[in-house]
């Protein structure tokens, strides 16, 4: 089953449903959040906890004609904003989280080697950090990103150029390097 035919199983009650999508999702889950969290690890933890729960809460308000993993990312990154105010935590991407996501993501390169990269991904505004991450860590296209925030399509191009940009000149003066 696919995951948006699963949510409609979820929606009639079917608990294995809910388990089959809680499996797929919940390390990836917690990639995400601890990302966002700074790798506040027990917030993340918790973060994903409430956004599962949530899910559950609406699944009468999914749609099928919409993907799951945007509307399922929209919840979980509410929470981790929430989370996050409540115990007023930064949201920014951290080192450590970076090399939590070695062990479990597609992307197995050495993330050592990108310190740098990360360290000047966190100095960027939370709006062009955002879809950065989505974008390139989580391959979410442009419009999952915009459903995800709840922006508009063109906003989120933006954003993401903006960002690309800003990264580019950064690691440039980093390195000494000039145009090129």
């Amino acid at each position: 089953m696919n995951d948006n035919e699963l949510m409609l199983s979820v929606k009639q009650g079917d608990q294995t449903a809910f388990r089959e999508l809680y499996d797929r999702y919940y390390e990836y889950a917690v990639r995400v959040a601890t990302i966002v969290l700074r790798n506040q690890s027990s917030l993340a933890l918790d973060a994903v906890q409430e956004a599962f729960i949530r899910m559950y809460r609406s699944a009468a308000s999914f749609e099928t004609s919409q993907s799951f993993k945007p509307w399922f990312y929209t919840i979980l990154l509410n929470e981790c904003k929430r989370i996050a105010a409540k115990h007023g935590k930064l949201i920014a991407v951290g080192e450590e989280a970076m090399k939590a996501m070695e062990t479990g993501g597609r992307d197995q390169h050495a993330f050592e080697q990108y310190e740098e990269l990360y360290e000047e991904l966190q100095r960027l505004e939370e709006h062009n950090r955002i879809p950065i991450i989505l974008k390139y860590m989580h391959d979410l296209k442009d419009q999952e990103i915009a459903d995800t925030l709840g922006e508009n399509l063109n906003t989120i191009k933006s954003r993401i150029f903006k960002a690309k940009q800003k990264l580019r000149q950064r690691l440039q003066t980093s390195f000494g390097g000039g145009e090129g």
